[in-house]
């Protein structure tokens, strides 16, 4: 059985282009699903019998992970995954499973994070000078990532992503592959390109073409870990709520793209949703302070103060 998982796992990788994150999230639900279902079935799970599995058994199992504390989103995804894994079987295997399709996903909530307050991104600027006083080129890098998020509308792993040669020359516009190994294109404005001049001036190494082209402290590639804790910092300097993450830039840009006239499919392309239900949710935010944030807080309201 852990072969055919592991064949699972890696047609997700190698033929769907799933990230490594999304196919160990995979992997562990199904290993999940395994393990119950050889309790339940008091016998070890293998080809020959995981077709067995009926509905009554499935519907156990999402007992089961609610009686372990797991979350209706959580317990989605392992359905998801679980699917996934049948669907695979069947196609690779030529074993069926049709009992897997008459499970419902837990219902959940689908919540949306708040936009940033316009006080709290001009207070963020000089936060970043402060909390990195001693390294200026610290706080260069943390102020143009903070503006590459907002103004961009990127996901952390998008910025960075990014290498030296993809703003060479400041481009008009950034090629971002996103989730699925799916390239956009994306605008890029003048104060966000002029953040990352500065910082691109300011660091001491990484100045090759394909380096890239945000880096720690000790030369290395930041991880996205390190990226949070930019904005975590700034969250506990400025006594912040706990939305104000690096996702609520990017929200923010959403939603002042959105007052600023932006269309849901246009809106649907810069953020890379692979679905426009994802981007509709948008829509339902408050309009009028929409509006004062993307007059007030956004990129192009030239937020260009030096460092």
């Amino acid at each position: 059985m852990n072969d055919a998982v592991a064949e699972f796992i890696e047609y997700l990788t190698q033929t769907k282009n799933y990230s490594a994150h999304t196919a160990t999230a995979y992997e562990t639900d199904i290993h999940d699903f395994i393990k119950f279902y050889e309790n339940y079935n008091g016998a070890t799970v293998d080809l020959s019998n995981i077709a067995r599995a009926d509905a009554i058994c499935f519907r156990a199992w999402l007992a089961d992970r609610a009686r372990r504390g797991l979350a209706h989103k959580s317990t989605a995804r392992a359905l998801s995954s679980l699917r996934g894994f049948y669907k695979y079987l069947a196609k690779h295997h030529n074993i069926e499973n049709s009992a897997i399709g008459l499970i419902s996903s837990p219902r959940v909530p689908r919540k949306l994070s708040k936009a940033i307050q316009v006080s709290d991104v001009e207070h963020m600027h000089d936060a970043i000078r402060d909390i990195d006083e001693r390294e200026p080129w610290i706080a260069a890098r943390d102020w143009a990532l903070v503006m590459l998020i907002f103004g961009c509308g990127l996901r952390i792993s998008e910025a960075l992503s990014l290498k030296n040669i993809d703003i060479r020359g400041r481009p008009d516009a950034l090629r971002i592959l996103g989730k699925g190994s799916k390239e956009r294109i994306v605008p890029i404005l003048p104060p966000v390109l002029d953040a990352i001049e500065k910082y691109t001036r300011m660091r001491p190494f990484g100045t090759a073409p394909d380096d890239p082209l945000f880096r720690s402290v000790r030369g290395l590639p930041m991880t996205a870990r390190m990226a949070e804790k930019v904005i975590e910092k700034l969250r506990h300097y400025l006594q912040l709520p706990d939305y104000v993450t690096p996702h609520a830039l990017r929200h923010t840009f959403a939603t002042a793209m959105l007052a600023g006239g932006a269309d849901l499919r246009s809106l649907q392309e810069l953020l890379g949703h692979a679905s426009l239900s994802t981007t509709q949710l948008y829509t339902r935010v408050n309009m009028s302070e929409i509006q004062n944030i993307y007059e007030h807080a956004h990129p192009r309201a030239h937020m260009d103060k030096d460092l």
